[in-house]
């Protein structure tokens, strides 16, 4: 590691703030690593989603011409695509949080959460970087913009509770199940598709509408959609999957509380 991102030593006092220096210092190294040898940086962190909603849009629009989401398509695709990255990007990387970085994990004293959180944020900051790409299609296409969107940072902050939440509970569990990362992948594409991002929560047979709020993922996404389509907002759903989140958190900071020295045993 080199000196710029040289971990303060650990001291008595002040431990919140030199967690949240040390926290900022691993994900300030994982950007700078993740960019260091793409002359795009930036753009590749939105190309992987924008090729996707370019595929869904030209499938149900011209191909199919299925009405599914709401109109502008191409904005409600992403207003759900680009957090579902951050998540996907978020869980998917925690499988490999502990067995990447084994000796230095071993060998430093700060909080081992770091080194899940430093994913959670990282990723959280591309899909904040990612909002102007949201916004220009959202200009492009004649998106109608209603007094809603007030509720898109708390989608952001629901978001972050249950991405950190799973993370800390798959993370540990990798180190001593390693098959659980094919699974954790496994898991991830069928929630991709069980979660409402190509279609809207309403396109569901009414039947499965009231489990649909039981995937925390449905409320979150209604948050970031009600900006542009009101009537996409559903409360049910948000209080449903805002404290399905804090559960999981819940449950995440006891499997890591609970696990944490046996880690550092396997790794």
């Amino acid at each position: 590691m080199s000196a710029a991102t040289q971990l303060p030593p650990a001291r008595k006092g002040g431990g919140w703030s030199r967690y949240r220096h040390s926290l900022w210092l691993l994900t300030r190294r994982d950007l700078r690593v993740r960019y260091s040898t793409s002359a795009l940086g930036y753009v590749w962190s939105i190309l992987d989603p924008l090729v996707m909603a370019g595929i869904y849009w030209f499938v149900f629009t011209q191909v199919f011409q299925r009405p599914v989401g709401a109109e502008p398509y191409i904005v409600f695709l992403l207003s759900a695509l680009l957090p579902w990255m951050w998540f996907n990007g978020s869980v998917s990387d925690s499988t490999r949080a502990f067995l990447r970085e084994a000796k230095l994990i071993r060998s430093t004293k700060i909080p081992r959460t770091i080194w899940v959180n430093r994913l959670v944020l990282s990723k959280g900051i591309e899909f904040v970087a990612s909002i102007p790409v949201l916004a220009f299609f959202a200009i492009f296409s004649g998106a109608a913009v209603n007094v809603d969107l007030v509720w898109f940072p708390l989608g952001i902050l629901l978001q972050a509770v249950l991405t950190v939440g799973v993370t800390l509970i798959v993370a540990p569990l990798v180190v001593f199940f390693r098959d659980l990362e094919r699974a954790v992948k496994l898991a991830l594409r069928f929630l991709f598709y069980a979660s409402p991002i190509i279609y809207g929560t309403h396109d569901l047979p009414s039947e499965l509408q009231s489990w649909a709020a039981f995937n925390p993922l449905s409320g979150i996404f209604s948050l970031y959609r009600a900006g542009f389509f009101p009537d996409q907002l559903d409360w049910y759903q948000v209080g449903i999957g805002g404290l399905m989140s804090l559960v999981l958190l819940a449950i995440g900071v006891l499997v890591f509380q609970r696990s944490e020295r046996s880690v550092l045993k396997e790794i």
